[in-house]
């Protein structure tokens, strides 16, 4: 018998120290996971990790059933296929960027992004480059921004600091209700339909599945704001930069539409084909 997420019932209050840290770890685990999946284009060292006899027993007991689409297809061969894949989905024009401001406000940097810059940046933690360009608001950042906490979270429960444990606790809460527990449950029902491969699909409905749970776990309800819909009215009140950032008034915007305005169009046609073909 399958046990999902949904089943496992809160017990941290039972939990004894040792315990709690070993849960900090599983989770941050899985968040790395996730955001593996999410941040860029799958590596080989990353697919093979998955693939494992372990793994995708851990796996499977969450509920995540991949298709022979992954478990059968050779490993470089799958590589390649992922990889467009993640490119049609996440990068290219067309697809469902897994950004917060897109997926929220409908434009690329709008207020979402520089809030959680702050936040990142209080927490001292820096957005390392990837192969495509990532912002703070990018669901990977995010997840591996959780991640982080988690370890430190259990860092300071195996070292007896049980206040510092409270606080990082408390940090992770108020940036699930600001900002993931806004988007990433609805996001995650769009992108399992969305794709054509069943390692996207089944990611996605662990994203799912995990979020709602971590949310029960921490106690946290918020709205989801994002609902699972294909297109995202754009903001009426847009933020081209960080409202903290002094601005050169010799930038100021034009009255007609630059390069610059052009890249804050979400082009969804891609995904839109897809889904309607599907109907």
């Amino acid at each position: 018998m399958t046990t999902t997420l949904d089943e496992i019932e809160n017990t941290e209050t039972e939990l004894s120290s040792d315990e709690l840290v070993a849960e900090c770890k599983a989770r941050a685990n899985i968040y790395r996971l996730l955001s593996g999946a999410f941040l860029e284009e799958p590596t080989l060292d990353y697919l093979n990790a998955i693939r494992s006899p372990t793994v995708m027993a851990s796996l499977k007991e969450m509920g995540v059933n991949f298709g022979e689409d992954f478990t059968a297809t050779p490993i470089e061969k799958l590589q390649d296929e992922l990889a467009c894949e993640f490119a049609v989905l996440f990068v290219v024009a067309g697809g469902c960027p897994a950004v917060e401001s897109v997926r929220l406000l409908g434009r690329y940097q709008q207020q979402p992004c520089f809030e959680i810059r702050d936040i990142y940046r209080k927490a001292g933690f820096k957005v390392s480059a990837a192969r495509f360009a990532v912002f703070e608001d990018q669901l990977g950042v995010q997840l591996a921004f959780l991640a982080e906490m988690l370890d430190r979270a259990a860092l300071a429960l195996a070292t007896g600091d049980e206040h510092g444990y409270m606080l990082i606790t408390k940090e992770i809460k108020r940036f699930w209700a600001l900002h993931p527990g806004k988007w990433v449950r609805g996001y995650a029902t769009l992108l399992a339909r969305a794709t054509d491969y069943s390692f996207y699909r089944e990611m996605a409905k662990l994203l799912g599945s995990f979020a709602q749970w971590e949310l029960d776990l921490l106690g946290v309800k918020v709205d989801d704001l994002d609902g699972g819909k294909l297109k995202v009215p754009k903001a009426e009140i847009e933020y081209e930069y960080d409202p903290k950032e002094p601005v050169c008034n010799t930038c100021e915007k034009t009255d007609g539409e630059d390069d610059e305005e052009a890249l804050k169009k979400i082009d969804i046609s891609l995904i839109q084909a897809r889904l309607e073909g599907r109907k």
